[in-house]
């Protein structure tokens, strides 16, 4: 059917261009109308674990929920392709390739492998061989990852996922004298890395007493006069968690000096009984010690146990 343009000489081809185009349009959105109709990436699972599963969709809220951040991880980056599960139809669905929940039968290291595939390095990049690699921990032992609140993560509550297997530290954490873990004011990832350490019991230094000079700075020194226990090691008469004598310690004094001064000086016998620590009376021909002194702390003299530039010396005298 023929129809007349008036205007422009062009108008009749103009329109014929556009006429085309909406039809190639047309079809590409249409295509694409096509394409929106099939479950990709993480739709696959929504589309079944949907709001219901609160445990489930409880992820959108945490880091790994971050849809805006690239390196966000999508359901089979943790959980695997899991195709089985997927196009199962009928009863007895297929588990994922991996699963996290407690029970599972994935092995730890191939959990853990999921999850050292983003976290890995920093901190954690002494994890393989470190002592709960070792014990078969996985990192969902401690993280909860689709909880928006991680407690191991939280200052108020990391001790109660440590104390879950470190029972005897728990104890230890209640009695007379401890560091304030039960207070808050502590918890054990300010001494300890759990995910691994080139130093002893997962500490973050090399060292005991690097670890305890962190926040124990005046006991560093350097010293002209250093008590050679502190340098080797703070857990020599100090022991971290929690004790029933003052300052953490793992006996009280004398008996606690006693178990390394056990020769000159003043004698092991007498330390104990009261004698030989100091001018006291004679009694049958033996001194015995002033009445101030008898089962009194070594202390009481020794001030400066940690270390001493005293010009007395070595002795740690006042």
């Amino acid at each position: 059917m023929k129809q007349k343009y008036p205007g422009h000489p062009f108008a009749a081809m103009l329109l014929g261009v556009a006429l085309a185009l909406g039809v190639a349009v047309t079809a590409q959105a249409a295509t694409a109308s096509g394409k929106d109709l099939v479950l990709k990436g993480d739709a696959k699972c929504t589309s079944c674990h949907d709001q219901d599963e609160k445990s489930v969709m409880a992820i959108g809220k945490t880091r790994h929920g971050a849809t805006g951040d690239s390196r966000t991880p999508t359901c089979t980056n943790c959980h695997g392709d899991s195709v089985k599960h997927i196009e199962h139809k009928g009863g007895n669905r297929p588990l994922p390739d991996r699963t996290f929940t407690k029970g599972t039968t994935t092995p730890a290291e191939v959990r853990n492998e999921a999850c050292l595939s983003c976290h890995k390095g920093g901190a954690r990049y002494q994890w393989a061989g470190s002592q709960h690699e070792g014990q078969g921990l996985a990192c969902t032992t401690c993280h909860k990852v689709h909880n928006q609140h991680d407690s191991v993560r939280a200052k108020e509550t990391q001790t109660e996922t440590c104390f879950s297997c470190h029972k005897e530290q728990r104890a230890q954490s209640l009695r007379q004298s401890h560091h304030p873990i039960q207070e808050g004011k502590v918890v054990c990832s300010n001494c300890h890395n759990p995910h691994g350490s080139s130093g002893p019991k997962l500490l973050h230094k090399n060292t005991v007493p690097e670890t305890c000079f962190t926040c124990h700075a005046e006991k560093r020194g350097p010293f002209l006069w250093e008590h050679p226990p502190v340098s080797d090691n703070c857990t020599n008469c100090h022991t971290p968690h929690g004790s029933n004598n003052v300052a953490l310690l793992k006996n009280r004094p004398p008996y606690l000096c006693a178990s390394c001064h056990i020769a000159g000086g003043h004698s092991t016998t007498g330390i104990r009984n009261g004698t030989d620590l100091g001018a006291g009376v004679v009694v049958g021909g033996a001194a015995t010690a002033a009445p101030q002194m008898v089962g009194k702390a070594c202390l009481n003299c020794h001030t400066q146990i940690h270390g001493s530039n005293h010009p007395s010396g070595a002795r740690f005298a006042r």
